[in-house]
């Protein structure tokens, strides 16, 4: 089976879940929970609802929400999200029925063990008839990936000439940006039903690939390049895989100790300390792993497998005990601290180095910490971080964690972007009737100097700059979108190259050496 064959079809998916017997539960009453769900969420949720662009919807991944909340969210949509509003379309008597239907357990509630996560690895290339240098002439650690949603794709793109290299499909639904190895070769992806697939970009082939879960959240890649993580919605999982091959090493429940599971809100690498960070959305904790050999410690939860000396070194977990859950995070650029917040807008300081939490931050809204960025202002860092609730970006003083400015804007944001070598960061609005505006500030005043609306009416996002920050993308989010380059400096539109809802765009060295203006 090649990459990109598994859709988010009902029965492809059950095909795939055999085994699991999930029924899809449908009855003829047109008004039952089961028929309005099938005409109104099943293409974003799943038949089954095991989940495909949007998360399962089944009650263990739902104990967060209260019956009410989740009515009221399918009659008014979610605020930074694209789950629409279907007050309009739906009578309160249908939005009750989804909801009864939502929270009814299925007749067998879905596992996906080693043994599934084993007989899932696809061999596509024998990696050793590849060459190990570039099949093109272009910077390899100046390419981005380009993914374009639309359609299930990624383009692979010069940096310098701001051409495409190769164009190739992939998994149904990638969420949670591709990660790269160390060195740029090979870049992993992760699909919203769990695939995992990793990409030859010298060789443009894609070598390998594994179905770690059933709703994947993102992965991550060490700095060593030995190991990739993958954290899962569904079932309540961490699964950790050998990055050359991507063969399964470890499955570690997600649980309390006491019978309480917990979603995975996201994962990412902390390469300074040489370990994963996990993100619990249901239990107020974040879980250190490292990578690096370490002798286990009382709180050790995973599951091990046994393995020979030349595969990486289990993973252990350290647990840190939190004020509040945890969605989204960020590091601070030594890795010792973590800024994180939960979706009422809470946000903590945990210090790594002490396991607790050191201070909590004034924030409103929903902040989007995970596309924070951070710079240098009058002598002391900052971080700055776009509001997914609110027109504003939070400026935060890293030392007294106190909010400098709230810089006011069009409208929320989702996604901001700047490089150390560019004056300005970029900042988009994305929800709202200002959707289509693109904000630039000046990072010595913290004030916005322009506003660009690239293409009127259309969603403008995810600002990605080159290596050395001379030029930057910005995606214009339709299917009838492009890719857009800008001078940096000038501001001014320099190519345009047409794409199909192209969201993020991900440059090789800004993600390998983890470059301050970018997502980590």
């Amino acid at each position: 089976m090649g990459p990109g064959l598994v859709s988010a079809g009902s029965a492809v998916l059950v095909v795939l879940l055999s085994g699991l017997s999930i029924p899809l539960e449908t009855r003829a009453d047109s008004q039952s929970g089961a028929a309005v769900y099938q005409a109104h969420c099943a293409s974003c949720h799943g038949a089954d609802r095991l989940g495909a662009m949007g998360p399962a919807l089944l009650p263990e991944n739902l104990s967060r929400v209260r019956r009410v909340q989740a009515g009221t969210s399918i009659a008014e949509g979610l605020p930074a999200t694209q789950m629409p509003a279907f007050g309009g379309q739906l009578s309160a008597d249908q939005i009750e029925a989804v909801v009864d239907f939502i929270y009814t357990p299925l007749v067998q509630t879905p596992h996906w063990v080693m043994e599934q996560i084993r007989a899932s690895h696809l061999t596509h290339v024998d990696t050793a008839t590849l060459s190990d240098r570039p099949l093109f002439e272009a910077d390899p650690l100046n390419l981005f990936l380009v993914v374009e949603l639309g359609d299930h794709h990624a383009t692979v793109l010069d940096g310098d000439r701001f051409e495409p290299l190769h164009r190739f499909k992939t998994r149904y639904a990638l969420h949670g940006g591709p990660k790269y190895s160390p060195d740029g070769r090979f870049v992993f992806l992760a699909s919203r039903d769990g695939w995992i697939s990793r990409f030859d970009l010298y060789n443009f082939k894609t070598t390998h690939e594994i179905r770690a879960g059933i709703n994947t959240r993102n992965l991550a890649v060490s700095a060593d390049g030995r190991t990739v993580l993958v954290g899962n919605y569904l079932p309540h999982t961490l699964v950790v895989l050998r990055a050359d091959d991507l063969a399964p090493l470890q499955l570690i429940p997600v649980t309390d100790g006491q019978g309480a599971s917990s979603r995975v809100s996201a994962v990412y690498a902390a390469p300074r300390r040489g370990s994963f960070i996990a993100a619990l959305k249901d239990l107020p904790e974040v879980w250190e792993l490292p990578y690096r050999p370490a002798p286990p410690g009382p709180d050790s939860v995973a599951s091990t497998l046994p393995g020979s000396p030349a595969e990486p070194a289990d993973l252990t977990v350290r647990r840190i005990a939190l004020d509040d859950y945890l969605d989204d995070f960020f590091f601070d650029p030594e890795y010792r601290h973590l800024i994180g917040a939960a979706r009422n807008g809470a946000g903590q300081v945990v210090d790594l180095d002490q396991g607790r939490v050191v201070a909590e931050l004034d924030l409103t809204g929903l902040p989007h910490l995970g596309s924070g960025i951070t710079w240098e202002w009058e002598g002391r860092q900052v971080l700055v971080t776009p509001n997914l609730k609110q027109g504003s970006l939070t400026v935060i003083d890293m030392e007294s964690w106190q909010v400098i400015k709230r810089i006011e804007t069009l409208g929320p944001g989702f996604f901001m972007r700047s490089h150390a070598a560019s004056r300005y960061a970029w900042s988009d609005v994305f929800f709202g009737p200002n959707r289509d505006a693109m904000h630039v500030i000046d990072k010595s005043t913290l004030e916005i100097v322009k506003t660009l609306r690239p293409e009127p009416g259309k969603t403008a996002a995810h600002v990605e700059f080159t290596r050395d920050g001379r030029y930057l993308l910005l995606s214009i989010w339709d299917p009838d979108g492009a890719v857009i380059v800008y001078d940096a400096d000038t501001l001014e539109e320099i190519k345009r190259l047409p794409m199909n809802k192209p969201s993020g765009k991900y440059n090789v060295w800004n993600k390998t050496r983890y470059e301050s203006g970018t997502s980590h």
